[in-house]
C-alpha cells in the first residue's frame, strides 16, 4: 500500500490557502516549516502515536516506592519526544511572540496550518496543544504583569526555556455542560487564594505546566456570574499535596491524552483578570477551542480521505481495482469536495479569528465581525466533528473488513472522531448558542446580509456561476424568513429547530465558498465546487453523467 511521507505535500489545498492568506515573506518561511513538518508528522509523529494509542497509553502513579501520594502521569518517551517536536515549531509560542528568522510575531493562520498536519497523525495529542493555546490566551490577554512575566515565557516556550504545557479547568460532576452549577471554591489567602473542590474531566492532568481553573470566591453571586478565573501552578501545589488525580479516565478514543478528576484541596492559584468574570474570559478560550476542534476534524477527514484513496488505488476486487467502480468513484470525488470545501471556510473564520482575538487587533473589530465570529465558529464547529465521523465511517467502508482491524490507522480515526462531537459542545449546545446569537444580536441578520452580499459580488462572472448564486440567493432568502419565523414561536420549538437553522447557515456558508473558488481561474478549485455543490443541492437529480465521476480523474487521480 502506498506510503504517505509528507501531509502537507499531499495537501495542494493547504498550500493555495496560506499563499493567499499570509504575506509572502511569512509564506516563503511558513511553506519550509510546514514540509518539514509534514514530514515529522507522517513519520515519526504518526509512528508514536500508533505506540501511544495500542500501547503506551498515559498511566497514573498515585503513590511512590515509599508510599506518599505522588498523583503522577507516565508517558512514554516517545510521546515525550513528540512534546518536544511540536513545541519547538512554535505551534503554540509563535502566536504571541516574534518569529526570530522574521522578526514578527505569527498568527492562527499559521498555527491551525501545523495543526491541521498534526491532527493527521494524533488528534489526542492536538488536545494539549489546544488547551496550551487556550492557556497562553488568557495569560496574554488577561493576567497582571507579574503573572505574565513569571509564566508566560514558559507556556509560549520554543526550547529557549523550560516548557509549561496548559490546561483549562472547566467541567465538574454536578454541571458538565452547565457551568454555572460549579462548585469549586476559592478562599483569598494574602496575594493569592486557596482553591478547593473537584474538576471532573480534567484533561493534560499531570502533564501540565499551568492550569487554568473557573472557582467561586466566597461570597460571589451563584450562576456563571460569580466565577472567576485563576492560575494554578501545577508541579507546586502537587509536591505540596494540595492536589491530587483520583483517576485518569479510561476513554474510547483520544488515548493520548490523560483526563483526569482532579481533587484540589486548598490548592494555591492566582486570580487572572477581574472577579466574578472567569466565565467570559473562559468564553472566548472556548472559541479558540471550538476552531481547534475543528481543525481536528479536518485533519481526521483529510487522513481518512488519503487512507480510503490509496486503499482504492492498490486494492482489486472482482478482477478490477476499486477506482474503476463508479461507486468508489463517487465516494472518494465527494468526500474531496467537501474537505476542500470545508477547509476554505474554516480558514476563512481562522483569518477573522486573526482580526477578533489579535491581541492588537482586538479591540479594532467590528461588532458585525465580532458576532459573525461566533457564529461561523459554532456552526463550523458542529458541522466538522459530524463530517469527521463519516469521513472515517466511509474510510472503514473503503477497506472492507479490513477497515476494522486495529492494524489499520481507520479504527482509530473512527474513535478519536467521535470524541470531537463532544469536546468543546455538543451538536444542542451549538444549536443553542446560534439560538442565543439570534434572540440576543439578531445575527440571522448579520448572516444572511454578508451572505447575500458576497453572492452579489460573485455575480455576472459566467452563466455557471449565476445558476448557483441565484439558486443560493433564493434559499438564502427563505433562511431569513425561517428566522424571522423562528423568533415568533415558543422558547421550547425555538430550542427544536435551533440546530437544523445551524445545519442550514453551514451548508449556506461553506456553497458562498464554493461559489468564491469557482470564480478563481483555477481548473481544479472548478471542479471542486461543482462536484460540492451538485452533491449538496442536486443529490436527489437523476443525471446521464454525474459530475463527482466526469471529474474523479482530475480531483483523486494526483
Amino acid at each position: 500500500m502506498r506510503r504517505m511521507t509528507n501531509y502537507y505535500r499531499q495537501d495542494p489545498n493547504l498550500k493555495g490557502i496560506l499563499q493567499h492568506m499570509l504575506p509572502e515573506d511569512f509564506f516563503k518561511w511558513a511553506d519550509e516549516e510546514l514540509d518539514a513538518f509534514g514530514a515529522l508528522c507522517a513519520g515519526p509523529i504518526d509512528e508514536r502515536a500508533v505506540h501511544t494509542d495500542r500501547e503506551g497509553q498515559p498511566r497514573l502513579i498515585r503513590y511512590d516506592k515509599m508510599g506518599e501520594e505522588v498523583s503522577q502521569v507516565w508517558l512514554n518517551e516517545g510521546y515525550k519526544q513528540t512534546i518536544t517536536d511540536t513545541y519547538h515549531t512554535g505551534i503554540v509560542g509563535y502566536v504571541h511572540k516574534e518569529i526570530p528568522e522574521l522578526g514578527r510575531k505569527g498568527n492562527y493562520v499559521y498555527s491551525f496550518a501545523q495543526a491541521y498536519l498534526l491532527s493527521h497523525a494524533e488528534a489526542g495529542f492536538y488536545c494539549p496543544v489546544t488547551l496550551s493555546k487556550a492557556t497562553a490566551y488568557l495569560i496574554d490577554h488577561y493576567a497582571s504583569s507579574k503573572l505574565k512575566e513569571q509564566f508566560l515565557p514558559h507556556v509560549l516556550s520554543t526550547g529557549d526555556v523550560e516548557l509549561y504545557e496548559g490546561a483549562t479547568f472547566l467541567t465538574e460532576r454536578q454541571g458538565g455542560s452547565d457551568v454555572g452549577a460549579n462548585e469549586v471554591k476559592a478562599v483569598k489567602d494574602g496575594d493569592a487564594f486557596r482553591i478547593s473542590g473537584e474538576k471532573y474531566f480534567a484533561s493534560n492532568a499531570g502533564t501540565c505546566g499551568v492550569a487554568m481553573v473557573l472557582a467561586r470566591i466566597e461570597g460571589a453571586p451563584n450562576g456563571t456570574k460569580g466565577l472567576s478565573l485563576f492560575l494554578v501552578p501545577w508541579e507546586e501545589n502537587r509536591t505540596e499535596g494540595l492536589l491530587r488525580i483520583r483517576r485518569l479516565k479510561d476513554k474510547l478514543g483520544v488515548r493520548a491524552v490523560p483526563s483526569a478528576e482532579v481533587e484540589f484541596e486548598n490548592a494555591k492559584g492566582y486570580l487572572v483578570g477581574e472577579e466574578n468574570q472567569g466565565f467570559y474570559y473562559m468564553i472566548e478560550a472556548l472559541n479558540l477551542s471550538r476552531v481547534s476542534n475543528a481543525i481536528a476534524s479536518l485533519g481526521i477527514m483529510k487522513r481518512a480521505y488519503l487512507e480510503a484513496r490509496n486503499y482504492a488505488l492498490q486494492r482489486e476486487a472482482f478482477g478490477s481495482k476499486l477506482t474503476n467502480y463508479p461507486m468508489v468513484q463517487a465516494t472518494l470525488s465527494k468526500l474531496v469536495a467537501k474537505q476542500e470545501v470545508e477547509m476554505n471556510a474554516m480558514f476563512e473564520v481562522i483569518q477573522l479569528m486573526d482580526q477578533v482575538m489579535g491581541k492588537e487587533t482586538k479591540t479594532k473589530a467590528s461588532q458585525k465581525d465580532q458576532l459573525l465570529f461566533r457564529l461561523y465558529v459554532a456552526i463550523m464547529k458542529k458541522e466538522t466533528a459530524e463530517q469527521a465521523i463519516h469521513f472515517a465511517h466511509e474510510a472503514i467502508e473503503m477497506h472492507g473488513g479490513n477497515g476494522y482491524i486495529e492494524d489499520f490507522v481507520t479504527p482509530r480515526l473512527l474513535r478519536d472522531a467521535q470524541v470531537l462531537t463532544v469536546w468543546e459542545g455538543t451538536a444542542n449546545i451549538l444549536g443553542l448558542e446560534v439560538l442565543r446569537l439570534i434572540g440576543k444580536y439578531n445575527v440571522g441578520s448579520l448572516f444572511v446580509e454578508e451572505m447575500l452580499d458576497r453572492l452579489e459580488n460573485a455575480h455576472g462572472i459566467d452563466e455557471e456561476i449565476d445558476v448557483w448564486v441565484r439558486r443560493l440567493v433564493e434559499t438564502t432568502n427563505k433562511l431569513d424568513h425561517k428566522i424571522k419565523e423562528l423568533k415568533e414561536k415558543s422558547p421550547q420549538l425555538q430550542t427544536y429547530y435551533c440546530k437544523q437553522i445551524a445545519e442550514n447557515m453551514a451548508t449556506i456558508f461553506e456553497s458562498v465558498v464554493a461559489v468564491d473558488l469557482m470564480s478563481k481561474n483555477d481548473s481544479r478549485k472548478k471542479s471542486i465546487s461543482e462536484v460540492y455543490l451538485h452533491t449538496v443541492w442536486n443529490h436527489d437529480d437523476d443525471v446521464e453523467e454525474p459530475v463527482e465521476l466526469e471529474r474523479f480523474k482530475e480531483l483523486v487521480m494526483v
